[in-house]
C-alpha cells in the first residue's frame, strides 16, 4: 500500500499500477481539468453540481475553493503531467463527524487501467491516517454504474445498501448504491496484508 509523504502542504502519492500520482489540485490544472471533466461520459455517473459542459467557469470556481483547502481533501490523478481526474473526501461537522464521504472520477480513456481502484485505496490510507477522528468512509454510486461499484469492491469498499431514489440526475429520481469501510475493518485487512 503506497504511503503518502508530507511535502509543504501537499500530500503527494505515487500509485502503482501506473504511472498515476495523486497530488493536491493546483491553479495551473485549469485547463486540464477542463479538458478531461467536460465529459457527458463522466458527468452522467456523477451528481449534477459536477456539470456539463465543464467550462473555465466551473473549474476556476472548484480549484479556487480546492487549492485553498488545508489539509487538502480533493486531489488531482495525473497521468503523463496532466490532470485527468479527481478524487476528494468531505469531513462533515455535525453528528456524522466519524464519517467522510469519498467521490472521484476520471476521464474515459483513462478507464479499466486500475487507475480508480489504486487510487481509491491510497486516499482511504490517507484519510485514516490524518483524521484520527474518521471511524468509517462511504461512497455512492449510481445502480447503473457498474464500474463504479466494481472500483469500491475491489478497493475494499462493502456494499451496505441501496438507496431507492436517493438523488436526482437529470430531472429523475435515481437510486444509489451505499459503500463504505471501517477503520477497524481497513485496518484489520491491511494487517493481515503485511
Amino acid at each position: 500500500m503506497p504511503q503518502p509523504r508530507r511535502e509543504r502542504r501537499d500530500y503527494v502519492l505515487h500509485l502503482e499500477p501506473g504511472p498515476c500520482i495523486v497530488r493536491p489540485w493546483r491553479e495551473d490544472d485549469a485547463a486540464s481539468l477542463v479538458r478531461h471533466a467536460n465529459s457527458l461520459a463522466v458527468s452522467q455517473n456523477l451528481r449534477d453540481e459536477f456539470p456539463h459542459p465543464y467550462t473555465q467557469v466551473n473549474a476556476t470556481q472548484f480549484l479556487v475553493r480546492a487549492v485553498k483547502t488545508d489539509p487538502p481533501q480533493d486531489f488531482a490523478l495525473v497521468v503523463g503531467g496532466e490532470a485527468v481526474g479527481g478524487i476528494g473526501y468531505g469531513v462533515r461537522s455535525d453528528a456524522q463527524h466519524s464519517g467522510v464521504e469519498l467521490g472521484y472520477w476520471l476521464h474515459e480513456s483513462y478507464w479499466g487501467r486500475g487507475i480508480a481502484t489504486a487510487t481509491v485505496r491510497a486516499v482511504t490510507d490517507l484519510v485514516f491516517s490524518v483524521n484520527a477522528s474518521v471511524d468509517r468512509i462511504y461512497a455512492l454510486s449510481f445502480v447503473w454504474n457498474a464500474a463504479s461499484a466494481r472500483v469500491l469492491e475491489k478497493a475494499g469498499y462493502t456494499l451496505e445498501r441501496t438507496i431507492h431514489e436517493g438523488a436526482v440526475k437529470q430531472g429523475r429520481p435515481s437510486d444509489q448504491f451505499l459503500y463504505a469501510v471501517v477503520r477497524q475493518q481497513w485496518e484489520t485487512r491491511h494487517d493481515a496484508d503485511r
